[in-house]
């Protein structure tokens, strides 16, 4: 430990980096346990009264749950389908269906069970669902009347969760199924293109989602005040994403009240934000650069707010000025994760950690990192370039059914690779410069379309904005920007060159200034 930066977590010797947050303990690995009775047994040790405090609220028709309630319909849930299906551990479930309380019930019953959920995409095509249907091997499926047509004909069927026949079995309450969960199991199965090429199944175990949200219950954000009031978060992320995944095992597991929108708008986010006083609002940056610019923010009332936590990509230093500009008593918090990760890795824990701009925060709790040279394999110190590597009890158990995959993704020492190309500073704090696979090649030089699309975010009439590669003879790739402006604005592609001209240039390692 000596050799150990206190203030990076670097260590010379090994060039590998230590998270600096307290190290959290996990349950012992021989103890038989699913993440939804880890996530559960948190919320009942907790002070709140289950009978009194909202766990989820369907903002669409206004439908509240009690926590007690949730409880008593997962197991209600668990107890119907291991009767009426003998769903066992090991069996697999594919869901495809929108947000609604009906699917955190149906997640939390399934891992009780020990059965593999394997959400996807409710707007994805056949051709899209047979190819994640041939990674999960499901024996049953969830459905709605709207998507059920997109799916084929399962060993036990397929279940319409909006229909009179689910919601019977969501009351029934004869009594508990004692099933025997291992951590090691497997949990999920979630779909990622990896860190390059087709769409693959994420195998995430039931000890990968106990680890992330020990993490959560242990280190919290600091309050922004001295009584904070009830945490009420807004998810404007899908369920069937990583990111709403973990976010509704954690939310159970802290207590937290969930509002679910069924279909996304950035109008009735706003509306939701106002009618529930939400609190907390995990987003995508586009959402963070729509509520620093838009109009139409200045006709609600958000002053509920205090914290909007973002991920999915790198967000600038100057959109996060201009939100904080127009939201000052509302911190944003950043942070990074893949599927392949169960979700966070990185994130902002105190207040004080979200003054670092463009950085996505700290290592995460009893998780490890590099930066390697994608050339030499060489692990680098602060400040230096490379691709993150990860190792620590939330990262995959590997590719299903892709065993060339998993290998290629992992090396000897169980490192994943991460494909993000980035640097971590003297104090800890990563920062993601781009997708090695997304660089665009500028004659010898590498252009992470992300360092432009911040630069282009930065102007006032610009609402949104990505940045591809472009072939050209002369320089190989040449950057080109998509960009949609503001309502009202007659921005020009002339001005918008002439914008990035004035503020940007090219040094020799590629990097936009």
């Amino acid at each position: 430990m000596a050799e150990i930066n206190p203030s990076s977590g670097f260590c010379y010797k090994t060039k590998i980096y230590h998270n600096l947050r307290p190290q959290v303990q996990l349950p012992s690995t021989n103890q038989p346990l699913s993440a939804s009775e880890y996530a559960i047994s948190l919320l009942r040790s907790s002070s709140l009264s289950l009978e009194n405090t909202i766990s989820f609220i369907d903002s669409s028709t206004d439908s509240r749950l009690s926590y007690s309630d949730f409880i008593k319909q997962v197991e209600s849930l668990s107890f119907s389908l291991h009767n009426r299906f003998g769903l066992k551990t090991g069996d697999s479930a594919f869901i495809l269906s929108p947000p609604s309380l009906q699917i955190s019930i149906l997640y939390f019953s399934l891992l009780s069970l020990g059965v593999i959920i394997s959400p996807a995409n409710p707007i994805s095509t056949i051709p899209e669902i047979s190819r994640q249907i041939s990674l999960s091997k499901p024996v049953i499926g969830f459905a709605t009347n709207v998507t059920s047509s997109k799916l084929p004909s399962f060993l036990h069927g397929t279940i319409l969760i909006d229909s009179d026949d689910f919601k019977s079995m969501l009351t029934i309450q004869p009594g508990r199924v004692n099933v025997r969960v291992n951590q090691t199991d497997t949990a999920a199965i979630l779909y990622s293109s990896g860190t390059t090429g087709k769409v693959k199944g994420v195998e995430l175990s039931h000890r990968n989602i106990i680890a992330l949200t020990a993490g959560f219950d242990k280190v919290r954000m600091e309050p922004v005040e001295e009584n904070p009031p009830h945490p009420i978060a807004l998810f404007t992320i899908p369920l069937f994403h990583v990111f709403g995944f973990f976010m509704t095992i954690r939310a159970v597991a802290l207590g937290e009240t969930v509002v679910l929108m069924e279909r996304f708008d950035f109008v009735g986010m706003l509306k939701a934000i106002e009618t529930y006083k939400v609190t907390y609002v995990p987003v995508s940056p586009p959402l963070v650069v729509a509520m620093a610019k838009l109009d139409v923010v200045e006709k609600f009332d958000l002053s509920s707010l205090t914290v909007v936590g973002c991920g999915g990509a790198p967000l600038g230093k100057e959109v996060s000025e201009k939100f904080l500009s127009r939201f000052p008593n509302v911190q944003i918090t950043q942070g990074y994760g893949m599927t392949e990760t169960t979700g966070g890795s990185y994130e902002d824990v105190r207040a004080e950690e979200t003054k670092k701009h463009g950085s996505v925060g700290r290592l995460s709790e009893n998780m490890e990192a590099k930066i390697v040279d994608p050339d030499t394999g060489e692990a680098l110190p602060p400040g230096q370039r490379g691709e993150l590597w990860l190792r620590g009890p939330i990262v995959m158990k590997g590719y299903v059914g892709d065993n060339e995959a998993t290998v290629a993704t992992f090396d000897s020492e169980g490192w994943l690779k991460t494909g993000d190309l980035c640097y971590i500073d003297n104090d800890g704090f990563l920062y993601i410069v781009d997708r090695l696979k997304e660089l665009i090649k500028y004659k010898a030089y590498q252009v992470p379309p992300a360092e432009l699309e911040q630069l282009l975010q930065s102007h006032p009439e610009i609402a949104d904005v990505a940045v591809v590669p472009y072939p050209d003879e002369e320089a190989g790739q040449i950057p080109m920007a998509f960009v949609v402006r503001k309502p009202g604005s007659n921005l020009s592609g002339t001005e918008v060159m002439d914008f990035v001209a004035k503020q940007a240039f090219l040094l020799p390692n590629g990097h936009y200034i």
